[in-house]
């Protein structure tokens, strides 16, 4: 029995899954061997495929030129886009959607419909040495000087800096009204005192780097402000929401290409004179890896689906920590089997287990690790009970 949708929502998962297997796949390889990287005209061709399909912008409404997708449909294009290594289902890229309703008029034509339209990129600078998981550490700042703010600071785990022009910096007000609250600014990569400091390796062969930069007394416009003073917070946190339910997603299209290329190597694969597929101890493997993949996938499927709902916030929240514990747990722990079932295989770069199994690691450490994860979780079920949030 498959999970209900409709004829559309099929439509959009198969479209993404051939965009995948046909344009993607076939590039995991030459990726790793090259730190991430692809031929431009092999990008290009993808992103051009990607706007045939509907796929430029799914994350963001029509009426700022995106594909107006339903989160149950995000989630079933990034769950496809999780089946490939190598971060190259980034190329399905999802621009900030929490700044739909938040940026004013001057900032979605300057900077977000150029976003959708691929014009510009942007990027995080929240996460600092000392400011990870309790974001509130933070000791960036952000001080107000007649039309502009001046920002100050040292941040970290920059992702996808290397391809952005816009940054989004988190800082905390120093002086005025608001003081000790945070506030989210639009820095432009060129503005004066942004210094890129260096870009450190990482387990993951992604293009992508996550870079540490320094704030050094950067002024931007106060039209640059995000919101208000102090609601930067409030931004962060609908990112994470989102975020935190896209790598559920994708960590279930990851545990399927798993399982998927471990079965069809056990069917094959011959050892003392019989597939190894008929050893139990790999068939448990296998069985359990589908089993917690289903799982994941419903709790995945199901969070999308309440949010298009309109389920509160704060429930939304609780259950997009609960997927993206459950299916980055889960994720690993097919990963590893996969290693398993391969044996040395497993253990070359051109295998696709070993590259889900560095890859897959992080997922339990970004946009909140599985700790924090856990915490939010028991913080609703104190404050809701357990048939608010799984009845």
């Amino acid at each position: 029995m498959s999970y209900p949708m409709t004829d559309e929502d099929r439509e959009i998962r198969d479209k993404a899954r051939r965009f995948v297997d046909e344009e993607l796949i076939p590039h995991e390889v030459e990726a790793e061997m090259n730190g991430g990287e692809l031929p431009p005209e092999v990008v290009a061709r993808q992103k051009a495929r990607l706007q045939e399909l509907g796929f430029g912008a799914i994350n963001m409404p029509k009426d700022v030129g995106g594909d107006g997708l339903t989160m149950f449909q995000q989630a079933l294009v990034q769950e496809q886009a999780g089946r490939v290594t190598n971060a190259l289902g980034w190329v399905l890229h999802s621009g900030p959607q929490w700044a739909v309703g938040v940026f004013n008029d001057d900032q979605i034509e300057r900077y977000l419909k150029p976003i959708v339209r691929g014009e510009r990129a942007e990027c995080y600078a929240i996460t600092e040495w000392n400011a990870g998981s309790d974001v509130d550490a933070i000791e960036a700042t952000a001080r107000r000087d007649g039309d502009e703010y001046v920002l100050s600071g040292s941040k970290v785990h920059v992702t996808s800096f290397n391809r952005a022009d816009l940054v989004f910096f988190q800082g905390k007000l120093a002086g005025g009204p608001h003081a000790g609250q945070h506030a989210l600014f639009i820095v432009e990569r060129d503005r004066a005192g942004l210094r890129f400091v260096r870009n450190p390796a990482y387990m993951h062969t992604f293009a992508d780097q996550h870079a540490v930069l320094e704030f050094d007394e950067v002024r931007v416009p106060a039209t640059n402000l995000i919101g208000e003073e102090g609601d930067g917070m409030g931004f962060t946190y609908a990112w994470f929401r989102y975020e935190r339910l896209m790598i559920a997603a994708r960590c279930c299209g990851a545990a399927e290409r798993l399982i998927d290329e471990a079965t069809a190597f056990a069917q094959e694969r011959v050892q003392f004179g019989h597939a190894i597929a008929e050893y139990q101890a790999i068939q448990h493997m296998l069985a359990d890896s589908l089993t917690e993949l289903w799982a994941a996938r419903l709790m995945t499927y199901r969070t999308a689906q309440e949010i298009d709902e309109g389920a509160d916030v704060k429930i939304q929240h609780a259950h997009a920590s609960m997927a993206k514990l459950y299916a980055s747990e889960m994720a690993n722990l097919v990963a590893d089997r996969a290693v398993q079932v391969f044996g040395g295989r497993g253990y070359m770069r051109e295998n696709v287990a070993e590259r889900f199994y560095r890859e897959v690691r992080v997922d339990r450490i970004w946009e909140g690790t599985s700790e924090i994860q856990r915490n939010i979780i028991a913080d609703q079920l104190y404050k809701r009970g357990a048939t608010a949030l799984a009845g």
